[in-house]
């Protein structure tokens, strides 16, 4: 369903609605965990806000902002990026310096064990089973000491046998996870409070749809759950909108908060305070995507600041880090100019743009103007206000391409894991996880 047109697109300084002052508040009272059912689906899906508080559901239709009509685009060429290693001789530009990140613990956990970003003490951990129901198991990391904690041991789903939880994500306050049907791809997504690595209360169904949505991208920060329902590149539904929901813990409804003509180019990221999303944009000229930084506070009522990239070029990932984004590019185009090429650039407007040309496997993570930044075996931590980097080597023994990092955006610890092969016969051992504490 399309939301009505909007009389006025919001600047970039304004607040973007979230709701018609005229939607109407239809309740439903169900039984148990709140739901959305497949039948009010498509009226959610377009404009709507679903509550999500145990026993009942209301739906209200309501205006998501769209992605927007939302700047130029940023073409500009290689005088507008401070390399950190020169792409046509190889030689650095940056000093290079010992390693600022110490390494303060390491914990070896069993293999399936797949670590996911997060914000807190806690980070979100898929485990796989010891048999075939369940396969895969919801956990908990606690980086204060180590601590693996079991949180979803099974499915929620009535059907053990074909449902699978697919993909987590917590904050030290609530834990979010999908569940996936392997058979049908239909897909659930639950939140539930979260203390002390156990869940602290009922689980809430805040989405649910079939094969022709992809299974939700979501991120969990604080109190709030962020996700993405975004059509199928193959079904009935590809050429719909896609929508951005926010939901708040103990709230009774989820909010629906970003329109995009199309599909998101990049998940869902929250650091500091801000939401990054990467909707289309511009949508009347051609494909354009607006890297797009949203205040967390006000459940992205107000838009930060946005980044046009140049036509056709997609992100891999995006990423507030203090005043800049941190983005990745994972082709080189045929136009474009420098954003149109592969790297990874830290900056915005139209630069200057820390630029580093090594193709990228991760999302950006740092702390005030020190950014890690994963490359295809190793990591480099660049300092853009001393101009100086250093490489933080992969853990021995890595199965292929190292390890890789447990968080995303600002944050006090950087966190990495990696599969371990043992020494004596080449197979996977174990899990080794390492926590790095900035310098002073």
């Amino acid at each position: 369903m399309k939301l009505p047109d909007q009389t006025r697109r919001p600047t970039s300084r304004e607040p973007l609605p979230t709701r018609c002052a005229d939607a109407p508040r239809p309740r439903l009272a169900l039984p148990q965990l709140p739901v959305i059912r497949r039948s009010a689906l498509r009226v959610a899906a377009g404009a709507g806000v679903v509550a999500a508080t145990a026993g009942t559901v209301s739906i209200v239709r309501g205006c998501s902002a769209p992605g927007g009509n939302d700047g130029s685009p940023t073409v500009v060429d290689a005088t507008r990026a401070d390399y950190v290693i020169d792409p046509k001789t190889n030689e650095s530009r940056y000093d290079v310096v010992d390693l600022p990140l110490a390494e303060r613990s390491s914990w070896t956990l069993g293999l399936g064990n797949v670590l996911h970003p997060g914000e807190g003490t806690w980070l979100p951990v898929t485990t796989a089973g010891s048999s075939a129901a369940p396969m895969v198991k919801g956990s908990a990391l606690s980086t204060a000491d180590g601590t693996l904690r079991e949180v979803v041991a099974e499915p929620l789903s009535s059907d053990k046998t074909s449902f699978v939880i697919y993909d987590v994500r917590c904050s030290d306050a609530v834990y979010a996870w999908v569940e996936l049907d392997l058979l049908t791809h239909a897909w659930v997504l639950y939140a539930s409070a979260f203390a002390g690595g156990a869940l602290a209360g009922s689980p809430t169904k805040l989405w649910e749809a079939g094969a022709d949505y992809d299974p939700a991208p979501f991120a969990v920060a604080g109190t709030k759950v962020i996700w993405q329902v975004m059509p199928a590149l193959s079904g009935s539904k590809t050429t719909e909108h896609s929508y951005c929901y926010v939901w708040s813990l103990g709230s009774g409804e989820a909010k629906s908060v970003v329109e995009s003509p199309g599909r998101f180019a990049t998940e869902p990221l929250a650091s500091g305070g801000t939401v990054t999303l990467v909707p289309r944009v511009n949508a009347e000229a051609g494909v354009y995507y607006g890297i797009t930084a949203y205040t967390l506070s006000d459940d992205l009522a107000t838009q930060v600041d946005r980044l046009v990239l140049p036509a056709t070029v997609r992100p891999l990932n995006a990423v507030r880090i203090g005043d800049e984004f941190a983005f990745s590019i994972e082709a080189t185009y045929a136009s474009g100019g420098l954003l149109g090429t592969m790297g990874t650039y830290v900056g915005h407007g139209d630069g200057p743009f820390v630029a580093l040309s090594r193709e990228p496997a991760a999302a950006v993570a740092g702390r005030g103007r020190t950014y890690v930044i994963r490359a295809s075996s190793s990591y480099f931590v660049v300092d853009a206000g001393s101009r100086t980097y250093s490489t933080l080597s992969a853990a021995n023994r890595c199965i292929n391409y190292g390890e890789y990092p447990a968080r995303a955006g600002e944050c006090d610890s950087f966190v990495t894991f990696s599969t371990i092969k043992a020494q004596d016969t080449g197979y996977p051992e174990s899990v080794n996880v390492r926590s790095f504490s900035f310098g002073s």
